[in-house]
């Protein structure tokens, strides 16, 4: 403290800050420091860089990215990064103001770039908008890990190589995921492949594998669905006796609990859409969280 009591403070302070910027941390001399919007993101930057890289996520495991709210250390984290990786699609709606109140002037990789979104209803009868819930569909996925391999390969030439080695490794296991996911829901009939969640998450897993997805929230939990949507669905439950109905890790389940206690069914274990389990999870990597989800959905499903 003293320093800053003395003449010499001035000198003293940026000899600190000279041998601060000439002596990074460890982390960043020795792997590359890449931020992710958020924890599924971070499994495939993870999947893609392996040790060549050190991610954090902004929004972690079991969290909620739609209501996030950065705040001053995600600023801090975002100006010693490298790279900086976002989904797109208009999901994460904060991404803008946390780059321009950080003063971050790096990369920025958009995962979901070359993607064919998805039209859906927009909220509060704003019409329609593009779906951002790509990943739900494997085979986007496989675009979402060449983009990151690109963007890292730009940042580090000597990795290149290793990047794209790792990704088309990735999308191999991506299509078996695939192929056992079609397996299993072709044993399903098609007028028993409907299914209840609590926000509109699912849609694009839905789409490729012929699923129909209803849900009392619309597609980000901010929106609350009125009383006569609720109603709606309740009489289009008991109507087309659909029992697959499910909570999601990161929503507040009270709604869905009602709903199902209305229409008289009993919802199944949680489901993961928006964010990935803690490590050690059901659902602690993307391939985990898929080969769960797609478990679940079956076993819901065999019971409409």
């Amino acid at each position: 403290m003293k320093l800053f009591q003395t003449i010499a403070k001035p000198l003293a302070l940026l000899a600190l800050f000279a041998a601060s910027a000439a002596s990074p941390p460890a982390v960043a001399a020795d792997k590359i420091p890449v931020l992710v919007s958020f924890s599924i993101l971070g499994d495939l930057v993870q999947v893609v860089g392996k040790d060549r890289v050190a991610v954090t996520s902004l929004v972690g495991p079991n969290e909620d990215a739609h209501v996030f709210e950065p705040k001053a250390a995600d600023a801090k984290n975002l100006l010693q990064t490298r790279l900086l990786v976002t989904n797109g699609l208009g999901f994460e709606h904060w991404t803008q103001k946390l780059v321009k109140s950080a003063g971050y002037k790096g990369p920025v990789a958009i995962a979901s770039q070359g993607i064919q979104p998805r039209s859906m209803q927009a909220e509060k009868g704003k019409g329609a908008e593009s779906d951002p819930h790509a990943w739900q569909d494997p085979t986007n996925v496989a675009i979402y890990v060449r983009n990151i391999a690109a963007a890292l390969g730009k940042l580090d030439p000597q990795g290149k190589s290793q990047y794209e080695a790792n990704t088309e490794a990735y999308v191999k296991e991506l299509q078996t995921l695939d192929a056992d996911a079609k397996t299993q829901i072709a044993a399903i009939p098609a007028d028993k492949r409907k299914v209840i969640t609590s926000h509109d998450a699912f849609g694009y897993l839905g789409t490729h594998y012929g699923i129909k997805f209803l849900a009392p929230q619309g597609m980000s939990t901010e929106a609350e669905p009125s009383a006569r949507d609720v109603a709606k669905l309740i009489k289009q439950i008991q109507k087309e006796k659909i029992k697959a109905v499910f909570v999601e890790n990161m929503s507040n389940s009270k709604l869905l609990a009602q709903l199902s206690k209305d229409a008289g069914v009993t919802p199944g274990p949680e489901l993961y859409a928006d964010a990935l389990s803690k490590a050690g999870g059901p659902a602690d990597t993307y391939l985990k969280m898929m080969r769960h989800n797609m478990a679940q959905l079956v076993a819901g499903m065999k019971q409409n």
